[in-house]
């Protein structure tokens, strides 16, 4: 409580909603969320007059942002001047996207407006990587993918970079990843110096969500979830548009939240995780154990997988159990993700989405069990089993944010020409 005399009360600062961007990059972002948009639906989406758009979008054009593209107009408009709209210049920049994984390296080119241009993987070894290996890989895979697309190297605007783990996105450094031999890699920084590039690193589990939030179904919802379960179990969340990472940006490890006291050992180090039950090598843990498979150990947790799944479509029971007993895991943290956020959509993505089992009627009946019982139906659950490209779709756009965030803080500092 506050003494006597002392003044002042209620918040210090305002809500993130009322801390409005500024003016010129709402527009701006308006123009590329729209793709082709009039100056007049500008100035009603905006709610400025229309003299304030024809200003700020002059100043957009001469800095060689966006450009005049011919509208599509109805056939019986008339004849008369032809319809013209706004649209980002799409060759005004171009940035890439890379997603580092314990199977392989995937990379993306994409242009200024978000199109994806080329994309490039090369595969590895598994387990972790010294820090001096991975930036070769980055390297190698830079080159390669700028080839396919016909980009210098060069000329590129920045990278974006996802990788698993803990990592520190505003300070760029890997606390820990499971890719990673090394602990507290400044990897931005190093990537940086490496490259000669401005290089973004982020949570991979972040990019997927921020991939949906630029491409996918996440474009018109202002709250929603993203549970990746591939190598690990990983979450990305979006809260008023915005990525969600927490005070120390290090937040939503849902893959680390305990489900079992003194449980099954995470590659992270602890027990119990809720990542130790569902993910790949949990999977392939359970079958070579339940199984008796220890002798398939050198095949590959890909191909022991695949086996599995086989075995389990074919109808045996012990292999249906080790997927069943994994939904049922995914069921509780799936639950909690529930009743902590309540988002409009919990999107499930990654390569093992592939397996049904983990999301079988049997699952979504014990989430509907878990989950707080308003009278309220759950948010919807759609399935995304894409590969590796749309998390480095994701890193791209971690790094078209970050130059556009650059460039529009600067009146009339513009594009290359």
């Amino acid at each position: 409580m506050q003494q006597e005399g002392t003044r002042g009360a209620g918040p210090l600062f305002a809500p993130l909603t009322e801390l409005q961007k500024p003016l010129r990059q709402q527009v701006f972002e308006r123009v590329r969320a729209a793709g082709h948009v009039p100056r007049v639906q500008l100035a009603k989406d905006l709610g400025i007059s229309p003299a304030s758009v024809t200003t700020i979008t002059s100043d957009l054009i001469a800095a060689g942002l966006i450009e005049e593209v011919q509208a599509n107009r109805d056939a019986d408009a008339g004849r008369g001047r032809p319809a013209v709209a706004l649209g980002v210049r799409a060759n005004a920049h171009f940035v890439a996207g890379m997603k580092l994984s314990d199977r392989e390296q995937t990379a993306v080119i994409v242009d200024f407006a978000g199109n994806v241009i080329a994309d490039e993987s090369i595969p590895r070894q598994p387990g972790p990587m010294r820090t001096s290996e991975l930036l070769d890989d980055l390297e190698t895979l830079l080159s390669r993918v700028c080839a396919r697309a016909g980009v210098p190297r060069h000329t590129l605007s920045g990278v974006g970079i996802g990788v698993p783990g803990f990592v520190d996105f505003s300070e760029g450094l890997v606390l820990w990843s499971s890719v990673l031999g090394d602990r507290a890699v400044p990897l931005a920084a190093l990537a940086t110096s490496r490259l000669g590039l401005p290089a973004t690193v982020d949570n991979d589990a972040n990019l997927v969500a921020l991939a949906e939030l630029w491409f996918g179904a996440g474009r018109a919802i202002s709250d929603f979830a993203v549970v990746t379960i591939e190598h690990g179990v990983g979450m990305g969340f979006v809260m008023n548009h915005r990525l969600y990472r927490g005070v120390r940006n290090v937040g939503m490890e849902l893959g680390h939240t305990k489900v079992q006291l003194d449980g099954a050992l995470c590659r992270c180090g602890q027990r119990g995780c809720l990542e130790a039950y569902v993910a790949d090598y949990a999977l392939a843990r359970e079958a070579a154990t339940a199984l008796n498979w220890s002798h398939r150990e050198t095949q590959g947790v890909t191909v022991l997988l695949e086996s599995l799944f086989s075995h389990a479509k074919a109808g045996n029971s012990t292999a249906r159990s080790i997927f069943r007993r994994a939904g049922r895991y995914l069921a509780v943290g799936l639950a909690n993700v529930v009743n902590l956020f309540d988002p409009a959509l919990i999107i499930l993505s990654g390569e093992r989405m592939r397996y049904d089992y983990l999301y079988a009627e049997e699952t979504l009946a014990e989430l509907d069990n878990l989950i707080i019982p308003t009278g309220r139906p759950r948010p919807p659950i759609e399935i995304h089993a894409w590969g590796d490209l749309v998390w480095a779709q994701g890193a791209a756009a971690l790094s078209l944010g970050r130059l556009c965030e650059e460039i529009l803080a600067s009146p009339r500092e513009g594009a290359a020409t």
